[in-house]
């Protein structure tokens, strides 16, 4: 369960208003602890991310977006690896946006400005584009959807094992039951504790990590059918049942706009995730 530290770069400057960075974080690689003097944007084109901010910690999916104030402190990392990309706002910039952390739903044109951002970086244009991209990106947050959570993470060591094992493997069949034998409990004590601990019951919290996970894999590619039988789906018309009551369109809708989405590079595999790399900016998280 060991977790490696990404270290920022030190002497960064305040964004004005926006500053974007890119960058491949490897699996079980995280930016410990730690506030801004501005507020922050995490977000992931590929992969998925976990946030830790004012004591609850949570993984948010290529459709949503962290908003983290400033002063919050906070953690961000990656079990499996992704392609992070994080805008920094200047205070005056974001004041009529939340203050609090908060979940945001990512619209097709929040995710191209984006990249777009993220491609423009560093350049110098003489007719202000990056000043009318930055805008836009301003706009399109104020008008993003605030969602409830993304999918709860715990703290305490036994459910994180529990957590991290079924994220890994959501096809993982084992009974509560089986489950508080293995971590040494009994079936009552987990039922509490999990309840307790991520507010919502064990069946339900894995029913939402299957709907990120299927998010995740039909993002990147992954056929419906593989994605069901990763997932642990009896059948992929079962899977293809589940993920449209959840989402209000089939798999195979959502593979083929999640796919067609422009990307400014080739997301790279969990497996060859190895070390970071700033591809946009020389910024820290």
């Amino acid at each position: 369960m060991t977790w490696i530290p990404i270290s920022a770069p030190p002497g960064v400057l305040p964004p004005r208003p926006i500053t974007m960075r890119a960058q491949s974080i490897p699996a079980r690689h995280e930016f410990p602890e730690h506030a801004h003097d501005w507020h922050q944007v995490v977000y992931a084109i590929d992969g998925v991310l976990m946030v830790t901010a004012e004591n609850r910690s949570f993984v948010i999916s290529p459709d949503q977006a962290a908003w983290l104030p400033s002063g919050v402190h906070h953690r961000v990392g990656s079990l499996l690896g992704a392609e992070f990309r994080s805008l920094w706002i200047a205070v005056d910039a974001g004041r009529d946006l939340p203050s609090a952390p908060t979940v945001l739903a990512v619209s097709a044109l929040l995710r191209e400005l984006i990249v777009e951002a993220a491609a423009i970086e560093g350049s110098r244009d003489g007719d202000g584009y990056p000043d009318r991209v930055a805008t836009l990106i301003l706009d399109q947050l104020r008008r993003a959807q605030s969602l409830t959570a993304g999918l709860p993470w715990p703290h305490g060591e036994r459910l994180l094992r529990l957590c991290e094992t079924l994220y890994v493997d959501p096809a993982d069949t084992r009974s509560s039951s089986a489950w508080a034998k293995a971590l040494g409990m009994s079936p009552r004590t987990l039922t509490r504790q999990f309840e307790a601990e991520m507010g919502l019951s064990l069946r339900s919290w894995r029913r939402r990590l299957r709907l990120l996970r299927a998010i995740e894999l039909l993002g990147s590619g992954t056929t419906v059918t593989e994605t069901a039988m990763q997932l642990g789906y009896g059948s992929a018309s079962a899977f293809v049942f589940a993920f449209r009551t959840e989402m209000g369109m089939s798999p195979h809708a959502y593979r083929r706009k999640a796919t067609g989405r422009h990307r400014i590079s080739s997301p790279i595999s969990p497996s060859r995730r190895e070390t970071p790399a700033v591809h946009a900016g020389d910024h820290g998280e």
